[in-house]
């Protein structure tokens, strides 16, 4: 519910003042679905939806950005205890996840992977595995509404 109220604060300002809605998932939240349907994952300009998480760190020290917004580790900030997005959904740190979600796209056998990874082989299977769960489960984040046709 967080994430949809903020949403909503967000489009009445925007709708205000003739906004558009930036949203701020990177790959790695994008691709495994973490993020709320018609909450963060709602925006009209996703610019970083394609850059993995060490990606979008590299970019905002690049842009000089304050480093307790540019080192920040990620969070979910849904409960009030502190928590991680590892310990919360991914399982891995998140320049891990990166390389694991780059080497199941890349299609690297997990062999090859593991000693970059720093993973056992079957780690990196499990991993792998568990990438393409989540990617089926939430499938349904990215799909687009159905429109019903009256004349069909």
């Amino acid at each position: 519910m967080k994430q949809r109220v903020r949403k909503l604060v967000e489009y009445t300002w925007a709708d205000r003042l003739g906004y558009a809605v930036v949203g701020t998932p990177n790959l790695l939240e994008y691709d495994q679905g973490f993020f709320v349907k018609g909450g963060d994952g709602l925006a009209d300009v996703k610019p970083i939806a394609r850059l993995y998480k060490s990606q979008v760190y590299a970019l905002a020290a690049e842009l000089g950005l304050p480093s307790a917004i540019a080192s920040r580790a990620p969070t979910t900030e849904t409960f009030s205890l502190p928590q991680t997005q590892e310990e919360f959904y991914f399982g891995h740190p998140h320049d891990r996840m990166d390389l694991l979600v780059w080497g199941r796209d890349a299609r690297v056998a997990p062999a090859e992977l593991a000693p970059r990874a720093g993973l056992s082989e079957e780690r990196v299977q499990a991993a792998y595995a568990e990438i393409d769960r989540r990617r089926e489960a939430t499938a349904y984040l990215h799909a687009p509404p159905i429109l019903v046709d009256p004349a069909a």
